[in-house]
């Protein structure tokens, strides 16, 4: 054990450690300039699909829904007690860090779904499936076929595996410390509940997301809205003590702007997961009219995770009384919930013990259907979705009942590493086309398409599916 945990150390040193980060802001500032900043461009078309789309096939996965299954995929934990120690390491700068780093991974996150959804793939159901592993095949040449194998391999270890064992954990440790209800009784509801949302496959986890996101989102903002109206008046000395701790005019923890900085940016992509390349697998499986659409919709997830949704848990420990820069004692969770607490009482705990419950159980269904899609790629053989949900429902279980489950970290850290590192290289290589893709999308707009749609035989030199664009403009003839 200890020789593996040797190994799992130097993957985690030789990627999170020094070279992820960097590289992930570096390629994000770099497709942000050379795309002519795209994310700002296209971002009032981003709220388009709060609307839904009256013309959209109700067979079909939705771009909403595609987005409230991110959505709820990127909002976890880490918007509760990330943001949390992102504040206590790095002080109330780390905040101005996470939101810069969200407005760049907007531009990522676009990039990375366009291209997902331009090589996606029709199913036999007449779903559509995708993400990064089919578009190196698709996008890169089957010679890349062995790099496409170790993302599949690491999004499993990392996602469906490490990840839901966390979530399992967090959820059961919550109602265990407020409600004290016993921890296998946590995990057998969790079970229960999984169960039923991942054998119904990507629509119903899709329709359960419709339904659990919007509850789950509003709920929070709301109780943020709440604590924001109650102290209206603190706003702007928060807001001024998160810029001068930026920048360093002014020091709340040792490593004054380099703390901030570092956990700023550490947190906000460990959060949003722009670039990491997971949310492509589900931006994969909407209909839209052209791939760009889906882009611009996977970017505003992006912006609803980290500019909405972290600002609401900083703004609550920013304002209360709590949290005292440079102290040592209180963190995490327990931070986020002893803020609200002393915002508006005690029965806070509560609330914020059913908001963990939906963020985690929310991730559950994506972390799964992540896995779900990745043995997809790998085997076509039916018995294996079957093994994976029995092994996803086991991990859920032991991850509740077994207080030091967030040891799973160890694995899954490292295993996310490598599967950033390899999704990064790949857009890269593919950025030409996303650009192109893009380009194509605003020339429509500019000639008066106001819904542009995505013609395969414009782009012959693509490994498309026609069968994927059905709104393809020579064949609406």
């Amino acid at each position: 054990m200890d020789f593996f945990n040797a190994i799992f150390t130097v993957i985690n040193d030789l990627t999170w450690g020094w070279a992820l980060v960097p590289f992930l802001v570096v390629l994000g500032v770099f497709f942000t300039i050379a795309s002519g900043f795209v994310q700002f461009r296209f971002f009032t078309r981003m709220f388009r699909v709060l609307r839904g789309d009256e013309d959209a096939d109700p067979t079909k996965i939705s771009a909403r829904e595609a987005l409230l299954v991110s959505v709820g995929g990127r909002v976890g934990g880490g918007n509760i007690a990330g943001v949390a120690v992102a504040i206590t390491a790095g002080g109330p700068g780390a905040v101005f860090w996470m939101w810069a780093i969200a407005l760049v991974g907007m531009c990522s996150g676009l990039i990375e779904a366009t291209l997902a959804q331009v090589f996606k793939r029709t199913t036999d159901e007449g779903d559509y499936r995708g993400g990064p592993a089919q578009a190196i095949i698709h996008g890169l040449g089957p010679n890349y076929r062995w790099l496409a194998i170790i993302y599949a391999i690491c999004l499993i270890a990392s996602f469906a595996i490490g990840f839901n064992a966390f979530q399992g954990n967090t959820v059961a440790g919550a109602a265990a410390d407020s409600l004290g209800i016993p921890r296998f009784a946590t995990g057998i509801f969790l079970v229960i509940a999984t169960g039923a949302i991942v054998y119904g496959g990507i629509r119903r986890i899709a329709k359960a997301a419709d339904v659990i996101i919007p509850i789950m989102a509003f709920g929070y903002i709301g109780m943020a809205l709440l604590v924001l109206v109650l102290n209206i008046t603190g706003i702007p000395a928060v807001i001024w003590d998160i810029v001068t701790n930026a920048f360093g005019f002014r020091e709340a923890v040792a490593g004054g702007m380099g703390a901030a900085i570092s956990n700023g940016l550490r947190r906000g992509l460990f959060s949003n997961e722009a670039g990491l390349g997971s949310a492509p697998n589900v931006a994969a499986t909407a209909y839209v009219r052209h791939p760009v659409s889906q882009g611009i919709t996977q970017s505003f997830s992006v912006f609803i995770d980290t500019i909405i949704v972290c600002s609401c848990t900083a703004f609550i420990i920013l304002l209360g009384d709590v949290y005292q820069p440079g102290a040592e004692g209180v963190d995490g969770v327990i931070l986020t919930q002893q803020s609200l607490v002393d915002h508006v009482g005690s029965w806070a705990q509560y609330f914020l013990t059913g908001a963990i419950f939906l963020f985690s159980f929310s991730s559950i269904m994506y972390n799964y259907y992540l896995g779900e899609n990745a043995l997809n790629f790998m085997t076509k053989n039916p018995i294996a979705p079957h093994v994976l949900r029995i092994a996803v429902l086991a991990i859920v279980f032991i991850g509740s009942v077994a207080p030091g489950a967030t040891s799973v970290f160890d694995f899954s850290d490292p295993m996310m590493g490598i599967l950033a590192v390899v999704n990064l290289l790949a857009i890269t290589m593919m950025f030409p086309t996303a650009l192109r893709l893009i380009n194509d999308f605003r020339a429509q707009l500019k000639a008066g398409v106001k819904m542009p749609v995505f013609d395969p035989k414009k782009f012959p030199d693509l490994d498309t599916d026609p069968t994927a664009w059905p709104d393809a403009l020579e064949n609406k003839a």
